[in-house]
């Protein structure tokens, strides 16, 4: 089955931005104990923006589409609280395999 991808596009105010990165520390570690991963990378041009990237191992499994444990269910909402994401944040994006030659 093939791999899926999120990548969410974040605007964080500095004064949030240590909280919004110990925030997705905490929800990344979550993650990697179910065999998920979550990458964060910064702007160079807009230090207050953040792209998030999520993957699973299938839809059902993905963090936008599966029931969050209360824990997670925690984490995401204080994200939403303190960083203002894009609106086309949350299509899901699956692997394509390519074919090695």
């Amino acid at each position: 089955m093939p791999r899926v991808l999120t990548a969410c596009r974040a605007t964080v105010p500095s004064r949030h931005q240590p909280e919004y990165l110990a925030t997705l520390g905490r929800l990344a570690q979550r993650m990697r104990a179910r065999g998920e991963s979550l990458w964060v990378f910064r702007s160079t041009e807009a230090p207050d923006t953040f792209l998030e990237f999520s993957e699973s191992r299938s839809v059902e499994a993905h963090r936008s589409r599966r029931r969050p444990e209360p824990e997670d269910a925690a984490l995401e909402q204080r994200l939403h609280a303190i960083a203002d994401y894009a609106a086309d944040a949350g299509p899901l994006w699956t692997e394509v395999p390519l074919e090695e030659r």
